[in-house]
């Protein structure tokens, strides 16, 4: 395995970066005494900081890796699960956000218990808990893991993640969600700042764009494959993609806790349109380079190798040292979301539930608690992750199989009145089945396609089930979208200047949007 050595001005840049971003971390959470303080800080949060911490917290170690690597075996495809997030984040303003806000939840699944009931709420509890230790926790650890073993080639994989794990612990615990949206902002500047570097340093060194065209097909250079691409074919773009991207955006409390502690409505949608914005560069400065890497490595074992192998041949000493703070950013921006995330979860779908008398100290102390417990199983876990053939096809696909039919008892409990709780409660089950079974059947199937597959069969199931059944309470309907709401809001607009306008606002996004994709295609 190659290795590489750092200059000592790198381990002075990256040691004073991680004392001071837990210093900052520790600084911002001086006080946190009300669970509402530490699990959604006070709600209290404006755009700009929720936009910088969904940005910061979705472009995770694992995406800075996992999208250079994919792009460098497969193209830049890739790039259509940053885009479409764009698209999923408009959607989520217009028909979530508001229910979100308006019951005042801490927790997604604590959503599905007001507009279903309890059993739905547990399902969906235990598997995002499960989910996001397997995937954002662990992935985030061992993308991590891969540049600093190069550094480190004697010092066992799960001794690294433990080490990276304790570095995002120490101001998670204790300073809640406020301590992981502010370290975020910083982060996030430091990602976009840090990703341009490369990406200008690998173009400079493959000095033209004719040397890319000389090792890249124009089909690679598309965002529309073929049917029969392996890795993003143009049907699982349709039918497959949106609904791991409503998942991830509109149901995945890793995600979404930050538009909860929203200051009031306008604030958490202005924040999710700026995080859209954000995504825009990236095909420019972190799907690019992998491409750049055809060029420059033609022999890499592994695609996950490209971004670590940049980051040692390319940058100089003291901006190589600045770009492993960047890694690092990506690293702790994306493990304090989750460890915070889950622990919310634990502690108000499970601990509080049962224990509803506990002060809101005893409460902080269990989310601590527990975002210690997670911090510990997503290291365990993230040295497994090398079995797989890449970081990025391991995340997605576990995505298309867990998912689905929370993305049905969304899209139904909040767009279908009739829809009830032995519905939702019998889809999330079937659903679950059947991603077993398609996960041990002999049929060589595509994630994307496997995702709408169990989607379908989980609206059907929920419903047959809710016809067969008793309607739902009128007040559980009350969280149905219905068109007199959107007449309800145009009305109120009209009073509303246009730059503070979030219809005219995701409209200039789509637009824009629709102009970095077509430049592709």
């Amino acid at each position: 395995m190659q290795t590489f050595d750092l200059a000592i001005i790198d381990i002075v840049v990256m040691i004073t970066y991680i004392i001071a971003i837990i210093g900052f971390g520790l600084w911002v959470s001086r006080k946190n005494d009300s669970e509402e303080d530490y699990f959604l800080a006070g709600r209290s949060l404006t755009w700009p900081v929720i936009g910088f911490s969904l940005f910061a917290s979705n472009v995770s170690s694992s995406t800075l890796i996992g999208l250079a690597g994919d792009a460098y075996t497969t193209g830049i495809a890739v790039y259509n699960y940053e885009w479409f997030a764009v698209i999923v984040l408009v959607f989520f303003i217009i028909f979530f956000l508001p229910f979100y806000l308006k019951t005042k939840i801490y927790t997604l699944p604590e959503f599905l218990e007001l507009r279903f009931d309890h059993r739905s709420r547990y399902y969906m509890s235990g598997v995002t808990v499960v989910g996001n230790i397997l995937l954002e926790t662990a992935g985030a650890l061992y993308a991590g893991a891969l540049v600093v073993v190069l550094i480190f080639p004697n010092v066992p994989m799960w001794q690294i993640t433990t080490v990276l794990a304790l570095l995002a612990g120490a101001y998670t615990i204790a300073g809640g969600l406020k301590a992981v949206v502010y370290t975020d902002s910083i982060q996030a500047v430091l990602l976009l700042l840090g990703s341009t570097l490369i990406a200008w340093f690998a173009y400079q060194k493959v000095g033209s764009w004719d040397a890319v065209l000389a090792v890249t097909t124009p089909s690679e250079l598309s965002l529309i494959q073929p049917l029969d691409d392996p890795a993003l074919p143009w049907l699982g773009l349709v039918v497959g993609l949106p609904l791991l991207g409503i998942y991830f955006w509109c149901s995945n409390q890793f995600m979404v806790q930050r538009t909860l502690a929203a200051k009031n409505l306008d604030e958490g949608r202005w924040g999710s349109l700026f995080a859209g914005l954000l995504k825009l560069p990236i095909i420019f400065i972190m799907v690019f380079p992998g491409i750049f890497a055809r060029v420059l490595y033609p022999n890499l074992e592994k695609g996950d190798m490209v971004f670590p192998t940049m980051i040692f041949d390319l940058l100089p000493d003291g901006i190589r040292g600045l770009i492993l703070v960047v890694l690092s950013a990506a690293i702790m921006s994306s493990l304090d979301s989750t460890l915070n995330s889950v622990s919310t979860l634990v502690t108000m779908d499970w601990v509080k539930k049962f224990k509803p008398h506990l002060s809101g100290k005893k409460l902080v102390l269990v989310g601590r608690i527990a975002t210690g417990v997670v911090m510990i199983l997503g290291a365990i876990w993230a040295p497994q992750i090398a079995k797989f053939p890449s970081l990025w096809q391991y995340l997605q696909g576990v995505l298309a199989y867990i998912t689905p039919p929370i993305v049905a008892c969304f899209i139904l409990g909040v767009f279908w009145r009739r829809s009830n709780g032995t519905g939702a409660f019998a889809g999330l089950i079937l659903g679950f089945i059947m991603a077993i079974v398609l996960l041990v059947a002999p049929v060589d199937l595509h994630f994307l396609y496997v995702a709408p597959i169990l989607f379908g069969l989980s609206c059907i199931t929920i419903v047959i089930a809710s016809l067969a059944t008793s309607p739902p309470s009128p007040e559980s309907q009350k969280l149905v979208w219905t068109v007199s709401m959107y007449h309800d809001e145009t009305r109120h607009l009209r009073q509303v200047r246009w730059f503070k306008n979030y219809r005219i606002q995701s409209a200039l996004l789509l637009a824009l949007t629709a102009l970095v994709v077509s430049m592709f295609i």
